[in-house]
């Protein structure tokens, strides 16, 4: 059982990997398909406080996020940091203040080629399973 210092709040890795399961849009049965295994065996991964380390390993590589994170992940901890650390209204903290960007500047069109070619990218990937499955068969 993993356990942050900080707080002393038990970690439950099965819902960080569901967490970041979501986070990145993937689907358990997607990431069964993946990983060659059941959608039920995701779904109990999810379930487990803690998980052996070469089934974290084998999941974080998939999710592609660090095994440190889904063992050490406390989203109660993060929310409390972030908002501690980051407070619009207050610039008093020299540290932080120059990094506080009010007046957020981007281009709406260069969001849209990158939703675009973020979407092709996924087409292309959903492409290259089917005919893998396809080829299975």
């Amino acid at each position: 059982m993993t356990i942050d210092k900080t707080t002393s709040r038990k970690i439950h890795q099965g819902r960080n990997i569901k967490r970041f399961r979501e986070i990145l849009g993937i689907k358990q049965e997607t990431l069964a398909f993946d990983m060659g295994v059941s959608q039920s065996s995701i779904s109990d991964y999810e379930s487990k406080e803690t998980l052996d380390d070469k089934v974290l390993e084998k999941i974080a590589g998939f999710l592609k996020v660090p095994v440190e994170a889904i063992k050490n992940f406390d989203e109660n901890s993060a929310i409390n940091v972030i908002a501690n650390t980051f407070n619009n209204h207050d610039h008093s903290n020299p540290q932080f203040a120059s990094i506080i960007n009010n007046s957020p500047n981007f281009n709406p069109l260069d969001k849209m080629v990158e939703l675009y070619e973020r979407m092709l990218q996924q087409q292309k990937e959903m492409i290259e399973k089917l005919e893998r499955l396809i080829d299975k068969k």
